[in-house]
């Protein structure tokens, strides 16, 4: 896993290691500045007399990485402008430092607000770093729109394109759009949320001599999952039975809604597994054991159920006494009966329980719910649930995604999935997952309930909740890229599922 930080986190790693740890300012510049020069020698083809390279430079530190990162590249052979952007009064000391170093080398230097003509092969954008936090405007604005309409020159970002806070992601403004952008140390938040993330373009995170100590003592945002992390959810025992592998009661669908059933017990099967049970209404059975006939499956009518709710809700007891993990709330609809049906579960349930949509909007529209809620319980809201979940604005939860899953794990105890373009993981500790994986071929009916699915299909062979559900999102992700090829519209939700044995054991 790799950890992901705010503007002002990476502001404090940045000033332990200078004035704690006592690595100059200057070296960690010049490593800095050495990674830019490298990515924009990559886009060139490594040979210097490719180019001409522009370095549009701010006047703090970023732009000062970028005056390092043109004189690196001038000694090199290749033609290099700077261009000095912004009030030089405002200049930082490092700034001034590496001004100076740049003319006593007779690196071409041009000041102002324009950009000096010419046919610009690589821009190097250094105008603004990670502490922009208010809209771009005038000179600074009209000077990204002319880079912008710079179609054919590629860009290289220094840490984080600029117009785009390096928290949320956000367009301040306006914000001049990269093919690469080289980060130092650590990923920052802003990569990773949208449009931060479409901006960024390949994010390349460079080592710059920052230590973990200093990480260590400042803290970070969020953690994200590589494939390396794989490796942490258990594994396939070669003596393993379908007993070893786990229980799984599915509670899903209702009367013309099987599909949902369906698809959850089929990623939960092909996860891994090793029994799965379907609760359902009498109705779907037909359909559900043609579609899938490895599933078990338990039927109940509704109406007899209301009949003799207490006789109902004893089958409910055994059911969910049987299993090993539940999953509950796919397709459930919001009946008197499913409400009947999830107080019992909540109310009953001592295995690890992943609750999702019809689930959710009981738990909404019945507070006292709530309290069941514990350590023990995946909940997996997309935006619009959790506004109903958490009395939370949309517009308060897009702003801070990260900040409202890990308040709302940390009122209830439950593990938070909150869903959304970029997924998050939070848990009752404050942990935050940053889901890296997926693309918008995804955003289909359906794909939530193999979600659900994949979710619970690891926590019934053991997973740890906070870990199993952050890498089955990751996990989730990664099967709909593979899964969605070169015709992404056309993507569909048990493609998803099936598309899960090419990347758990990749």
């Amino acid at each position: 896993m790799k950890y992901a930080v705010s503007g002002s986190q990476m502001k404090q790693i940045d000033q332990d290691t200078i004035e704690r740890i006592g690595i100059p300012s200057l070296v960690l510049m010049e490593r800095a500045a050495l990674a830019v020069a490298e990515a924009v020698e990559r886009l060139l083809g490594d040979r210097p007399g490719n180019g001409p390279v522009l370095a549009v430079c701010g006047t703090g530190n970023n732009g000062a990485d970028g005056i390092a990162a043109g004189r690196i590249l001038w000694n090199r052979g290749y033609d290099v402008t700077v261009l000095l952007a912004g009030n030089p009064d405002h200049a930082t000391k490092e700034h001034q430092t590496q001004q100076q170093i740049a003319r006593q080398l007779g690196v071409p230097v041009a000041e102002g607000s324009q950009v000096p003509p010419g046919s610009w092969a690589v821009i190097i954008d250094a105008v603004f770093g990670i502490g922009l936090s208010r809209e771009v405007t005038g000179a600074y604005q009209k000077l990204l729109e002319q880079l912008s309409h710079m179609d054919k020159a590629r860009v290289v970002a220094v840490d984080i394109p600029s117009g785009i806070h390096s928290d949320t992601g956000a367009v301040m403004g306006t914000a001049l759009r990269a093919d690469v952008t080289v980060t130092f140390g650590y990923r920052k938040t802003g990569h990773l949320f949208y449009p931060g993330r479409t901006f960024a373009g390949q994010v390349q995170v460079a080592e710059t001599g920052f230590s973990d100590q200093s990480l260590a003592n400042t803290g970070f945002a969020g953690l994200v999952p590589e494939p390396a992390d794989l490796g942490r959810l258990p594994s396939r025992r070669p003596d393993g039975n379908k007993g070893t592998f786990g229980k799984l009661l599915v509670i899903a669908g209702s009367r013309g809604m099987s599909g949902a059933a369906w698809l959850s017990a089929l990623a939960a099967y092909r996860i891994g597994a090793g029994l799965v049970k379907l609760l359902t209404v009498e109705d779907n059975r037909q359909i559900l054991q043609t579609q899938l006939p490895e599933a078990v499956f338990a039927g109940y009518d509704p109406e007899k159920a209301m009949e003799a709710p207490d006789r109902f809700c004893q089958m409910i007891a055994g059911e969910v006494d049987w299993a090993d993990a539940v999953v509950m709330g796919p397709g459930l609809g919001k009946s008197p009966c499913a409400g009947l049906l999830a107080e019992t579960v909540l109310s009953r349930v001592q295995v690890p329980l992943v609750l999702d949509a019809d689930g959710l909007n009981l738990v909404a529209a019945s507070p006292g719910l709530e309290h069941f809620l514990s350590e023990n319980v995946v909940v997996t809201p997309h935006m619009g649930e959790m506004v109903r979940l958490s009395g939370r604005s949309m517009e308060q939860l897009k702003a801070d995604p990260l900040g409202e899953a890990r308040d709302y794990s940390r009122r209830t105890g439950a593990v938070c999935v909150l869903k959304d373009a970029v997924t998050v993981t939070a848990g009752r500790d404050g942990t935050v997952w940053i889901n890296p994986s997926g693309s918008s071929a995804m955003a289909k009916g359906g794909s939530g309930d193999v979600l659900a699915g994949i979710i619970g299909g690891l926590l019934v062979q053991g997973a740890n909740h906070l870990e199993g559900a952050a890498l089955g999102v990751y996990l989730h992700g990664l099967a709909g890229e593979a899964a969605a090829g070169q015709n992404p519209a056309c993507l569909l939700a048990h493609e998803i599922a099936d598309a899960l044995e090419k990347v758990r054991y990749a």
